[in-house]
């Protein structure tokens, strides 16, 4: 019997956890906020996923390099789930 798409999704996103580099980000944005991603990953050719991913981790690498000692370690220990 063929697998429904709701099927093969939960093993998609099950083989995924198990890889373990992945982590799911389930959320509301405003319309705004998603007509901007849309247009921003339209203009650079990346799909959303990769353009949000450039949104939240060059701004990250770019703090993280300005930061030294004691507020390095505070900003990276709040990130720690």
């Amino acid at each position: 019997m063929a697998k429904t798409t709701a099927q093969r999704q939960a093993e998609y996103r099950a083989r995924r956890r198990q890889q373990g580099d992945t982590a799911r980000l389930n959320t509301e944005v405003s319309l705004i906020a998603h007509i901007a991603l849309e247009r921003l990953a339209r203009y650079h050719g990346l799909t959303q996923r990769q353009m949000l991913e450039r949104l939240l981790i060059e701004p990250d690498e770019a703090l993280c390099r300005t930061l030294e000692g004691d507020d390095f370690r505070r900003y990276v220990d709040r990130g720690v789930a």
